[in-house]
């Protein structure tokens, strides 16, 4: 299956942080179909796959992404129906307002005051998630309490488009994007030994990126992501942090994490060599499993290798498929190359 069609099918996976079951399930159907000679688990968190090379690796590399999405959880039914509910992870409350949501599989829409029936302060700011209820079409607390409780999770309910321009929009490609070149890079057997880590609950604290490397004691890693193109209109061009169409995205330092700089270079020069195109991220902003990684055990030297998204974190992220394709081009070199390196 190409990388396009298994993100396609990870987009259409509800997987809340803490609630990645059926992403996780989807993950070891595919790891179960390849080829490959491969030792797959499931931790108390994550899914990690020790796939076996041609050749015993010198350097145990990990490449690393996360199942999880944002999303919302209930905290509460109203006497009248409507679900209270609070955020998972960090979501710009601007995009939450007249959303349509699945709860349990069912359709509902996120609502609240009209806006003439705002006062002027309620005008001037953006409604924020305690302002706001979740309409399941229900008009009792009995009646909502059948299809949903408090800690349950929903999702925004919007599916995969394709855009102009290359760009196709979806929920969720941060970090279904990821697991979608990790699975690519399990299709066929690697030239030395690695292992594939699918973690959860990045959006919430990056908490199961530390149980991983743990239990596989890495000596490097490379945190496969998504991170923000800020390149749309309005945003000076020194704030746009990374473009799309200019291929991966490096991370040097964010604010999680201060990246090994010779695995930095060591990526740099390896993607100039083979002529693919690649960007730093020039806002020292945000963070990634890697900063969990890095500190685990004895330490991990760790890389940020990123896909440049517009609109992340909201019911309607955007990829460009050049991006996509070239960034599978350079972790499948890295995927052959690092562990004999060792940088």
């Amino acid at each position: 299956m190409s990388v396009n069609a298994t993100l396609k099918k990870l987009c259409s996976l509800p997987g809340v942080s803490g609630r990645e079951d059926e992403v996780r399930a989807h993950i070891l159907r595919v790891l179960a179909a390849s080829p490959a000679e491969m030792e797959v688990s499931v931790d108390r968190l994550g899914v990690v796959a020790r796939l076996k090379g041609r050749q015993q690796a010198p350097h145990r590399v990990l490449f690393a992404a996360h199942m999880d999405e944002v999303g919302l959880m209930v905290t509460g039914i109203t006497d009248d129906g409507y679900l209270r509910f609070t955020t998972v992870g960090g979501i710009d409350s601007r995009v939450l307002f007249a959303r349509r949501v699945r709860v349990n599989g069912h359709a509902g829409v996120i609502g609240g005051k009209a806006t003439h029936q705002c006062t002027k302060q309620e005008k001037e700011t953006p409604p924020d998630a305690a302002r706001l209820l979740i309409d399941l079409g229900c008009d009792s607390r009995e009646e909502a309490g059948k299809i949903a409780a408090p800690g349950d999770v929903a999702v925004f309910d919007s599916g995969y488009e394709k855009l102009g321009g290359g760009l196709f929009s979806a929920r969720a490609l941060d970090d279904r994007a990821g697991c979608a070149l990790l699975l690519s890079l399990a299709e066929e057997t690697p030239a030395y030994d690695i292992t594939l880590a699918f973690t959860v609950q990045e959006e919430v604290g990056l908490r199961g990126a530390g149980a991983v490397a743990f239990a596989v004691q890495p000596e490097l890693a490379v945190v496969v992501d998504a991170t923000t193109a800020a390149d749309t209109a309005g945003v000076p061009a020194e704030r746009q942090v990374c473009r799309q169409g200019k291929g991966a995205v490096l991370s040097f330092m964010d604010k999680r994490t201060l990246y090994d700089r010779p695995l930095y270079e060591y990526i740099t020069a390896l993607a100039e060599k083979e002529n693919l195109p690649v960007q730093p991220k020039t806002v020292v902003a945000g963070g990634n499993d890697a900063g969990a990684i890095q500190l685990t055990g004895a330490g991990c030297r760790v890389a940020a290798i990123s896909l440049p998204c517009r609109y992340i974190h909201s019911p309607a992220c955007a990829l460009r498929k050049e991006d996509l394709r070239d960034t599978l081009a350079l972790l499948r070199l890295l995927r052959d190359r690092l562990p004999a390196a060792g940088v």
